[in-house]
């Protein structure tokens, strides 16, 4: 590797570490409010960077949302693998992973929702994060039909939806404690898993 090539990897993992910097900040402010409260410059100031040096690296807030959402598709994929490599493999199982998770992480659900319905985003952060989403349900696939062996089309897209539908409708069910809704969340999809799948 020459002198340029070498300054311009350089350069490039600079851009990364600054990158993952601002995301990280971003996940920390996740903690303290809801995604639709934070902006950049509330970002800026977590991550010890100036609003406009965001920009640089993220064109826009839903830029910058779309790049965290990916990292903590990720993490559900990374869980979701640990619970089949420690023998857990029924659709309970995954249920319970994807319900929890969800309800653990508030922030991302509702980012997930946020692009899942809102229609005036960006072309370019619109088909990030539907690539980012096919990704996720390639896998989620993958896993549903080797644990369960379930061949029918379409259905760990319907099973996925299930899922998040129930957090949906139950995330802020009033009068209840976090872990009662998990409990009830966890108790209905057995239900439907039940229901859908009579022979288990």
């Amino acid at each position: 590797m020459n002198d340029q090539s070498a300054f311009l990897q350089l350069k490039e993992d600079e851009r990364e570490i600054r990158k993952a910097i601002i995301i990280k900040a971003t996940f920390k402010l996740f903690k303290k409010k809801i995604f639709h409260k934070i902006g950049m410059r509330d970002i800026a100031r977590e991550a010890g960077v100036s609003a406009a040096s965001i920009y640089r690296y993220f064109p826009s807030r839903d830029d910058l949302f779309v790049e965290a959402l990916i990292q903590e598709i990720k993490k559900i994929k990374i869980k979701l693998k640990k619970t089949l490599d420690c023998g857990q493999n029924t659709l309970d199982d995954l249920a319970f992973v994807v319900i929890d998770y969800l309800i653990d992480n508030e922030s991302t659900f509702q980012l997930m929702c946020h692009f899942l319905t809102r229609d005036e985003i960006n072309y370019r952060v619109k088909n990030k994060f539907i690539a980012a989403q096919a990704y996720f349900i390639s896998f989620f696939d993958e896993i549903v039909q080797s644990t369960e062996k379930k061949n029918e089309l379409f259905f760990s897209k319907a099973f996925f939806a299930t899922l998040t539908g129930v957090v949906l409708t139950y995330i802020h069910y009033p009068n209840a404690t976090k872990e009662q809704k998990r409990q009830y969340m966890h108790n209905l999809v057995s239900i439907i898993i039940k229901t859908g799948n009579p022979d288990l």
